[in-house]
């Protein structure tokens, strides 16, 4: 069965996901919205499909499911939209920045027994997949401590920082679900501290570009998590995960793994300076999942549920900064 798709939002994360669609055999892409109809034709022209409204996505009997990449101050609403003609959703992160807003939002995905899947992409690549693997195969005994380091090679502008929801919501959420995904356990307490390193207009805007976060479950697995907005050597995206029996990590990835040996010293290529392409793999393995879920009639992971979680530790992060606390996050649910 060849599954049908409309994507809504034809910006970066909507052309790739159009690629990851009609790259795979069981999916066909067959419409796309945007509130600018010239960025959409861009797509279509390499993709396909056709430009139609939300409505008619909604009301369309050739649409199975929906890719949301729009904004993120759109996403509850359209999931709902959705949720109630019986399409099933897949969602970028954030599902909304409120808390309260995201508990809405699902109790109307739960109601109308929908299929909804969150884009918490880094679960999907393939490099951490393996760090999982060998956890779950119990090959460093029980874990201890998880070390996160994720640091992009700059700041974005300033019209995306006012409507972002800040770096916890927007850029560490992601780490803050892998650190459940890695752990197996629910995060108990939150302890950070934030700064403006980078870029004073950020400071102003009210948020922060330099973060430290401890996680803390409470049989007392720990995972420090280190985010920055700058990385001049590219973009940073490692994990090391410590137990009782030794230590498995994830290291940087490059365009090619090569290493040059000469008089002057030992070199690599540069890292990947962009997200779109050092989770690229990633990207396509988390539509793959959700195109498999439908197919198979199994449960979507991340969930709602996963999204809400994250969204939480979140609010709990901004918390223990701007009181300087330790903030246990049953205070934010």
């Amino acid at each position: 069965m060849t599954l049908r798709f409309a994507l809504l939002g034809a910006g970066r994360i909507g052309h790739v996901h159009a690629k990851a669609v009609t790259s795979n055999p069981d999916a066909e892409l067959v419409a796309v919205a945007d509130a600018f109809p010239e960025a959409a034709q861009k797509l279509i022209d390499t993709y396909g499909g056709e430009i139609r409204s939300i409505d008619d996505i909604a009301r369309a009997n050739d649409i199975d499911a929906v890719l949301i990449c729009t904004p993120t101050n759109t996403h509850a609403d359209l999931i709902e939209k959705f949720a109630r003609v019986g399409k099933a959703i897949f969602c970028e992160k954030p599902i909304d920045l409120s808390v309260d807003r995201v508990k809405s939002c699902l109790q109307v995905v739960a109601q109308e027994n929908a299929t909804l899947m969150i884009g918490f992409n880094r679960r999907f690549d393939p490099h951490f997949l393996a760090l999982k693997a060998a956890i779950d195969e119990g090959r460093i005994g029980n874990i201890e401590m998880i070390n996160i380091i994720s640091r992009d090679p700059g700041a974005p502008p300033a019209d995306y920082i006012k409507v972002s929801g800040g770096i916890f919501k927007d850029m560490s959420i992601h780490d803050f679900d892998m650190a459940r995904f890695l752990l197996g356990e629910e995060i108990d307490t939150v302890i950070a501290s934030a700064s403006v390193l980078v870029d004073p207009e950020i400071g102003i805007l009210g948020d922060y570009d330099s973060a430290n976060v401890i996680l803390t479950t409470a049989s007392g697995k720990q995972c420090s998590i280190s985010n920055s907005r700058r990385a001049s050597y590219g973009y940073d995206q490692r994990i090391e995960v410590h137990g009782s029996l030794g230590m498995v990590s994830a290291e940087n990835q490059r365009e090619f793994g090569i290493e040059i040996a000469t008089v002057d010293g030992y070199t690599k290529p540069p890292l990947f300076d962009f997200f779109m392409t050092r989770y690229l793999a990633a990207y396509a393995a988390e539509i793959a999942a959700f195109i498999a879920c439908l197919s198979e009639n199994t449960p979507a992971t991340p969930s709602g549920d996963d999204g809400l979680k994250a969204l939480q530790i979140a609010e709990a992060t901004l918390l223990s900064v701007r009181e300087a606390r330790a903030v246990k996050t049953s205070e934010v649910i």
